[in-house]
């Protein structure tokens, strides 16, 4: 009876000495079994013990060789149950919040998940995940399939020539090089074999086709910078992110009422009412148009382009006032 009863009462310091050695071999890839051993203040004999129990629950925990002998942590046939510290369950249930608005496709699962963590979660975590409320803005966008961007990355990984189908009707074969997110939209950035150019693709008008390969040799993004490059593509600049078209202006307005709303453009007060303004656009007549949306009155500075690009505004806009 008294074996049984100190037995009993080893439980829950068996099991936190469990879960605290879980926590070690999850935070590096190799432990060395005497350091340990030292870290949980208890022999290496008890280490190994430990290391089959948690080998029992579904661990793939394997024995490293060497001098030192130890312990890893590898990854598995199945998903086993798995240890954060504080930090890192905010921070993952945050981040599940955010990803019902990834446009990944993933929303549903991210809720359940969301709500898993959640139910879990000591009442001082709860409160501070819950003080955080993000509310999704229905998006009408068509969202891309976790499988292909799934897919995509992967390829993206192994540098692996990828070919697919695209939703013009055009089959496609390309260098993966970086799939990135814009306007809550996923693009795959790409180096198109056939068209000797680069290209973005938007994921959910991809339909990949297998295998993939062979292998590649990675290329440099115009620039250096993908995150520039989609930027510049998506406004229609080059690759130095200079707007294909830039011209000057002078304002009846003041330059602090301008300068709010001309992101990258240049604004110089002139007076109380009046400042110059420089901006660039994709067209002269997008930036033309982007000049009047200011409801102001206008004088071109230059260059010629920019002063036809108005010309050509007003007769459009004059027959479109006819009856």
């Amino acid at each position: 009876m008294s074996s049984s009863a100190g037995s009993m009462g080893d439980m829950p310091k068996t099991s936190a000495r469990l879960l605290a050695l879980l926590s070690l071999l999850q935070a590096r890839r190799d432990w060395p079994g005497a350091v340990l051993a030292e870290r949980l203040q208890v022999s290496q004999r008890t280490v190994r013990r430990d290391v089959d129990r948690l080998r029992e629950l579904g661990y793939p925990i394997a024995a490293v060789k060497g001098p030192d002998g130890g312990y890893r942590l590898e990854p598995g046939a199945e998903l086993p149950p798995l240890l954060f510290d504080d930090e890192q369950a905010v921070a993952l249930a945050i981040a599940l919040q955010i990803a019902t608005t990834s446009g990944a496709g993933i929303d549903e699962a991210a809720v359940r998940a969301l709500n898993t963590v959640r139910q879990v979660m000591p009442a001082r975590l709860r409160s501070r995940v819950d003080a955080l409320q993000v509310t999704t803005v229905p998006n009408s966008a068509p969202q891309a399939s976790s499988n292909v961007l799934l897919a995509l990355g992967a390829a993206v990984r192994a540098c692996e020539i990828l070919r697919f189908d695209y939703a013009s009707g055009d089959p496609r074969r390309v260098e993966p090089h970086h799939l990135v997110t814009w306007a809550r939209r996923w693009y795959l950035v790409a180096w198109d074999l056939d068209r000797g150019d680069w290209r973005t693709f938007r994921a959910d008008r991809i339909t990949p086709r297998i295998p993939t390969g062979p292998r590649f040799t990675p290329r440099e993004v115009p620039g250096g910078d993908v995150a520039a490059f989609v930027i510049n593509r998506f406004r229609g600049a080059d690759a130095t992110g200079a707007w294909p078209c830039r011209g000057e202006v002078i304002l009846d307005l003041p330059a602090a009422a301008v300068s709010r709303y001309t992101r990258d453009g240049v604004v110089e007060e002139l007076g109380p009412n009046r400042c110059r303004v420089v901006l660039g656009s994709w067209s002269w007549p997008g930036l033309a148009a982007a000049i009047t949306r200011f409801d102001a009155d206008v004088e071109v500075i230059g260059p010629p382009e920019l002063r036809e690009a108005f010309a050509d505004l007003a007769r459009r806009c004059t027959k479109a006032a006819l009856p």
